[in-house]
């Protein structure tokens, strides 16, 4: 792009465009990147460069930019019916099939599925059907719901309510009433003296006891991302989300796994509820379910809680975009492009564990505290030349390590002092290696 054209479009967007999740004055004395296409792997940036996607676009680009099959599967439903809502009665095609396929690949019981826009709003729709199931069951006490720190389940006041980082609450006087966190399994995090699979037993005897102490009876569900994805790549332990699981049924407290990030494929999996035998009440997904290529998501419900509802009347929660029909198209054939390329056992079989032995043999760099990961999925903790000990809020490792490896070619993203990757499915051995040769590159700039 013409280095005049880049000025001046980076001069509009100062005037005139508001972004999420920005530190705008950074970004005014920066000036906003901007990309212009992308291909597989890659996207380009107004000065040219090819950079290597580490981070899925924002955990989402499964297959990868420009999909000829997602492209044409969108242009043909926008000649034949770019629009109707599912409203009164009627639906269209595309919606109708994507339903059936996730049903497919869901946990045997959860068959039902109400769409949305975004993984936000997909848990905004599950905290409204959990209160109607509730008063419907005759249990209108149960509305208050559990959540964990450092979770992220979205931006509306109730989503943000249910997230567990301060940074998404404090500037908005959140959380709303009755929802309650309870400690993430993130022993690295707590600096704590436990092993991991100790801490994470420590947070299900402190969970039991915030269930204990409020009263089972006042909660009506437990939001839970199986692996914490924007709050650092928290992996849980082992046994720890089965013990979980078990303690929510004992107090007949709905389970709601949060897949925005983990489904479709990125642990090896459709559903990490799969991988790891959840057994949810809800499952909430979004991102990978088009891999990002347009606005979908889904809040699919299992048959009782959905035959609750269902047969209650009038169900008065929706949107006009709900399972617009060019987006259905989009996803239905992302999914299908995901099953075709047999992507979920490449990176259950290959891709993951080849991934995985390249994050630890990154744990050598003397920047790095802590490494951890599942899939094609990972976080790397980062230190000073101080040690740990060092670090201070004002650190952002993870935010300078990302400007440097960007600047090495490859994308990841800073958080706090740790950076989190997640590539695209589509990802080869060879573009694995360069994406770490990049990040240690950008680590040795980071520890001059």
């Amino acid at each position: 792009m013409d280095q005049s054209v880049t000025r001046d479009l980076q001069e509009q967007d100062r005037k005139f465009l508001v972004h999420p999740f920005t530190d705008h004055a950074q970004l005014r004395e920066s000036g906003t990147h901007i990309v212009l296409e992308g291909r597989g792997c890659y996207f380009r940036d107004e000065s040219g460069r090819d950079i290597l996607d580490g981070l899925a676009g924002l955990w989402c680009v499964n297959v990868g930019y420009s999909s000829k099959a997602i492209a044409r599967a969108v242009s043909e439903q926008l000649e034949r019916l770019p629009y109707y809502p599912s409203f009164f009665n009627s639906t269209t095609e595309p919606a109708i099939r994507v339903a059936k396929f996730l049903a497919e690949k869901a946990p045997t019981r959860v068959n039902h599925t109400i769409f949305s826009n975004s993984g936000s709003e997909a848990n905004e729709t599950a905290l409204k059907v959990i209160r109607a199931y509730w008063k419907l069951k005759g249990h209108a006490s149960r509305k208050k719901v559990l959540s964990r720190t450092f979770s992220y389940h979205g931006v509306t006041l109730a989503a943000a309510s249910l997230t567990g980082l301060p940074n998404c609450q404090q500037p908005f006087d959140l959380p709303l009433a009755d929802f309650l966190h309870v400690p993430a399994p993130y022993a690295y995090g707590a600096k704590t003296e436990l092993g991991e699979n100790a801490y994470g037993e420590w947070c299900i005897d402190e969970t039991r006891r915030m269930i204990a102490d409020q009263g089972a009876e006042t909660i009506a569900a437990f939001f839970v991302e199986p692996i914490q994805g924007a709050g650092g790549v928290i992996i849980p332990p082992a046994g720890y989300l089965r013990a979980l699981r078990k303690l929510c049924r004992e107090n007949d407290i709905l389970f709601v796994a949060d897949e925005v990030i983990t489904a479709f494929g990125r642990l090896g999996d459709w559903f990490a509820s799969n991988l790891w035998n959840l057994d949810p009440d809800i499952i909430c997904v979004a991102k990978g379910l088009t891999s990002g290529y347009l606005p979908l998501s889904a809040t699919m419900l299992c048959d009782e809680v959905a035959e609750t509802i269902l047969t209650s009347g009038y169900f008065a929660h929706g949107f006009t975009y709900s399972g617009h029909p060019v987006c259905a198209a989009a996803a239905l054939a992302n999914l299908e492009e995901i099953e075709s390329l047999g992507l979920i056992q490449n990176v259950m079989n290959d891709l993951g564990p080849y991934f995985q032995r390249k994050l630890c043999d990154i744990v050598d760099h003397p920047a790095v505290a802590e490494v951890r990961g599942c899939g094609l999925i990972a976080a790397i903790e980062l230190i000073p030349r101080g040690g740990r000990g060092a670090l201070s809020p004002s650190s952002m490792l993870g935010l300078k390590a990302w400007s440097l490896i960007r600047e090495e070619g490859a994308m990841v993203r800073g958080i706090r002092d740790l950076i989190a990757i997640s590539p695209p499915l589509i990802i080869s051995h060879q573009e694995i290696d360069k994406l770490f040769d990049c990040i240690r590159r950008g680590l040795d700039r980071l520890w001059e």
